[in-house]
């Protein structure tokens, strides 16, 4: 490709030096006609010869190409080879026109002007250079044009297309393929984009489904971690019930309530995961509020939660995924706070707000607006287990149900506000 171009900018510049070359030699000044002395000694001799019927002779006989005035001493003008021409020795001189004495015998009969007709020959010729200058700047001007199309076609129309390739690339666009000339000079670099391009939509589509693979791989094991664990939690549960010694019964409560922190956080993992997926499926329905009161109680594993509930409604939710957000919420309560929890159900405006309070020490201003994120965990998290994922998954399921959830530190405790919308 380089060679092609180096050979194409060669045959130009040869091109230009030719023509310039051609131009040049025809706007050389030529060099002025020097007087030939043996022509001019002839003139003299005849006219010397010939002086006493000078006025009267014709002076044809003696045309070697020049015009001149003859004149006598006194500067009179005895004959010419035609008008116009300088008559006197001042105009002559003026003109620097060649002087030449006449002379016969050492005498001095008068005087030869040989016309100086540069000027003359200036303005006969000055048209002519004006138009092969023109001629000169009109071919220039045509090789320019010539070459810019040229130019255009062969170097940056490619380059605009492949500015237009690279702005799809770079958008994520890796499915139209860049159009390729071979007969351009840069037909090669336009194979070797889209080659380029071909492999990025192969690495993209491998990675996709690589992670597609990921996910459904920690959503298949954590769909299967749950079953044994839910069996540990009935086993140790009735257990619980059967056994008589208090010993035995706590180590089953410590059991039973790691089991259900680790089915918490597969829970957890396993909503984000079917999330990431689209296959969390939230089903709206209208339902009384008075089912909030039921998941608050079903939640409460710890009998510390006290309802203040003022009026009954019909609401938008799921109950499933209802519960699932009251489960969280009241379990970060006790995990991080550890406190009784005052919970207060109103109407207003068009929402129903649950308001979950309780009396610990809430967390830092700056990481409220994080609380919400992935994977994110506050700074009073250090030393408990858990993943980050409960407040997000609650976020994402009550946008599902039209409605909201908020977070704010209160002077006695931590607040959070759920917001059902009202049908």
């Amino acid at each position: 490709m380089f060679s092609k171009i180096k050979r194409i900018s060669i045959i130009f510049v040869l091109i230009l030096i030719v023509y310039l070359g051609f131009v040049s030699s025809l706007l050389r000044k030529k060099d002025p006609a020097k007087l030939d002395p043996v022509a001019v000694n002839d003139i003299t001799q005849t006219l010397a010869k010939n002086w006493d019927r000078i006025r009267y002779e014709s002076l044809t006989d003696m045309d070697y190409g020049y015009d001149y005035v003859v004149v006598d001493n006194e500067g009179n003008l005895l004959v010419a080879t035609k008008r116009g021409l300088n008559e006197d020795i001042s105009s002559a001189i003026s003109n620097r026109d060649t002087i030449v004495d006449i002379l016969k015998d050492n005498d001095t009969l008068g005087k030869l002007f040989i016309f100086n007709d540069i000027e003359v020959e200036w303005n006969k010729s000055r048209i002519e250079i004006l138009t092969i200058a023109f001629i000169a700047i009109l071919g220039f001007s045509v090789f320019i044009i010539v070459f810019l199309i040229y130019s255009y076609r062969r170097i940056f129309r490619p380059f605009e297309k492949l500015r237009e390739f690279a702005k799809d690339v770079a958008a994520g666009n890796l499915d139209a393929p860049l159009a390729m000339d071979k007969d351009n000079v840069f037909g090669a670099f336009s194979e070797s984009f889209d080659l380029m391009r071909e492999e990025l939509k192969k690495a993209r589509d491998n990675e996709r489904v690589a992670n597609q693979s990921k996910k459904e791989l920690v959503a298949s094991l954590s769909h299967d971690i749950k079953t044994p664990v839910a069996s540990i939690m009935a086993v140790s549960e009735i257990m619980q019930a059967k056994s008589t010694d208090s010993n035995d019964i706590e180590q089953l409560k410590i059991i039973y309530s790691k089991s259900e922190q680790i089915n918490g956080l597969i829970t957890n993992m396993f909503t984000a995961t079917l999330e990431e997926l689209q296959e969390l499926k939230v089903e709206v329905t209208e339902q009384s509020s008075n089912i909030i009161n039921d998941l608050i109680n079903r939640a409460d594993y710890n009998n510390r939660v006290v309802i203040n509930c003022h009026g009954e409604c019909l609401v938008l939710m799921d109950e499933l995924r209802l519960s699932q957000v009251v489960d969280n919420i009241i379990s970060n309560s006790y995990k991080y706070a550890d406190t009784s929890i005052d919970v207060s159900i109103d109407v207003n405006n068009e929402f129903l707000e649950i308001i979950f309070l309780d009396y610990g020490i809430g967390v830092a201003e700056t990481e409220l607006p994080l609380l919400f994120n992935k994977f994110y965990r506050a700074g009073n998290a250090d030393g408990k287990s858990g993943s980050g994922l409960g407040l997000y998954i609650s976020r994402y399921l009550m946008k599902e149900m039209s409605g909201d959830i908020e977070c704010q530190n209160i002077e006695n405790g931590f607040m959070i506000k759920l917001k059902l919308m009202i049908a």
